[in-house]
């Protein structure tokens, strides 16, 4: 007896010690973690399908959007054929993640305070994928991340082309780190800086294994901002499902994300299925609460 009940409790405590183990690695989004919905604004299935962000400098910019309708014919006929979600720096540089079919580089195209455009070109590394899903620049303005598509496990860092004094459109831009993500994450199509250490995240993610939801919105904890000169880790939390409304039933898609640190709002497009993509895909408006 007393045998089987020393196997009892040391069964009872393995089980809570791998509990803990668990709880320790993805805690639950605390009250602190809640998004809620405040409103939403129709995205146009051409200039709006894809990104978005707010622009502080100058001052009374409007919000910028991106879409294929917004791709230059100059851009498109060199093979820049898709445009993901942008960002724009603190200090007013505007810019634009694109990938072109021939999966051997991708660009980013900067327009500068004063108006200039200038791309500035990367050659993708060993096993990087192709796609340029999108940029996030961090609040420091020397550093961004930028992301691929698919399952993955990190989000890559470059120096700010046009920001960064290192970087030159004749020159390739090269890749200076990574973030290492403690939790695969998936379809990832926009990401935004809250704070130095914050980025909250949209997931086109379809399937749900991951988290337990589909189209999630995410938010990773770096340990350190990007400094360029070494990785940094990224908590990966899921917080919420984003919005699936539509008068058609189908796939939704999840786009790009924008926070406006001047008023506090988060915004993420959601496109919807099938016909209903002119009709009632939409830009969503969230607050923290």
């Amino acid at each position: 007896m007393a045998l089987r009940a020393r196997q009892r409790c040391h069964t009872v405590l393995t089980g809570l010690v791998a509990l803990a183990a668990v709880l320790s690695v993805a805690p639950p989004a605390s009250a602190a973690d809640t998004w809620t919905e405040v409103g939403s604004d129709r995205a146009d299935p051409l200039t709006e399908s894809q990104g978005l962000t707010s622009v502080e400098v100058p001052a009374g910019s409007g919000n910028r959007y991106t879409g294929i309708g917004t791709i230059p014919v100059s851009v498109s006929s060199r093979g820049w054929n898709h445009v993901g979600d942008p960002d724009a720096s603190y200090d007013g540089y505007y810019i634009e993640p694109y990938q072109a079919d021939s999966g051997t580089a991708k660009m980013f195209r900067v327009q500068a305070p004063g108006g200039t455009w200038s791309e500035y070109v990367h050659t993708l590394g060993s096993g990087e994928a192709l796609n340029n899903s999108w940029v996030a620049v961090a609040p420091a303005g020397q550093w961004m991340l930028a992301g691929e598509y698919g399952t993955m496990s990190r989000l890559l860092v470059f120096p700010t082309p046009g920001v960064n004094t290192s970087t030159s459109p004749s020159a390739n831009l090269p890749q200076a780190a990574t973030v290492d993500l403690d939790h695969a994450v998936r379809d990832v199509q926009g990401c935004d800086f809250v704070t130095a250490t914050q980025l909250l995240c949209s997931s086109d993610d379809p399937a749900g294994t991951l988290f337990g939801i589909t189209k999630p919105l995410l938010r990773i904890d770096l340990s350190a901002a990007p400094n360029g000169t070494s990785n940094v880790t990224g908590h990966v939390t899921a917080l919420r499902q984003l919005p699936l409304r539509s008068g058609c039933s189908g796939t939704f898609e999840a786009e790009g994300i924008d926070y406006d640190r001047r008023s506090g709002t988060l915004r993420v497009i959601v496109v919807s299925p099938g016909f209903c993509v002119l009709t009632d895909s939409k830009t969503y408006r969230f607050t923290k609460s």
